[in-house]
């Protein structure tokens, strides 16, 4: 006679399979979620990190609508606020380290640029407001911020990636879309250019 506790009965045998019928669902969807952060670098939503400057065809003439709260409680910002003047429209967000990199430099040119008839407006895209909020502190960033944590306005204007920059005349069309980290100076070449058309 064998022993009971070397041979499983077949309600145990059951049991397993049941079991493991019961988990493919979950490890396959676990599976596709780190196939998903590995495919992406861990960028959320599938957003690109743009570690190199590249001027891109603009395939959006009109800007979007837009209006939404300053994140940082400074009031509302919309398309109508910015009517005739040469706006920058730059999406970022908090955990892009090329963002990081230009946040202070972006911040600078926008003080030298005041009272000039030109207006940066953040988007701070797939990103939370706590970081959002604590971005803008740390690098001095005095131009209106705009949450969309969904990426619903970044759906809008075709973005793919952080950061992206959108260069909108007097008359709200865009007329460049710049990748990626830019320097002071061809931020500056970029406005001077809008603002002597």
């Amino acid at each position: 006679m064998s022993d009971p506790s070397s041979t499983p009965t077949g309600w145990t045998r059951r049991r397993v399979a049941l079991f493991a019928l019961a988990m493919s669902p979950v490890l396959a969807l676990m599976g596709l979620l780190a196939w998903g952060l590995v495919a992406t670098g861990g960028a959320p939503g599938g957003l690109a990190e743009f570690n190199e400057t590249a001027e891109q065809p603009v395939t959006l003439q009109r800007t979007p609508s837009f209006s939404g709260f300053d994140i940082s409680g400074a009031g509302v910002v919309n398309n109508a606020s910015l009517a005739g003047k040469v706006v920058l429209v730059d999406f970022w967000s908090s955990w892009c380290v090329a963002c990081r990199l230009e946040a202070e430099s972006l911040a600078a040119v926008y003080g030298e640029y005041a009272g000039r008839g030109v207006e940066f407006v953040g988007i701070a895209i797939w990103d939370e407001a706590g970081a959002s909020l604590r971005h803008i502190e740390r690098y001095g960033v005095g131009y209106p911020n705009l949450l969309d944590a969904e990426g619903r306005l970044g759906v809008s204007f075709g973005v793919r990636g952080v950061p992206e920059k959108f260069f909108l005349d007097r008359q709200g069309r865009i007329v460049r879309k710049i990748i990626g980290p830019l320097s002071p100076e061809a931020l500056r070449a970029a406005l001077d250019a809008l603002l002597a058309s």
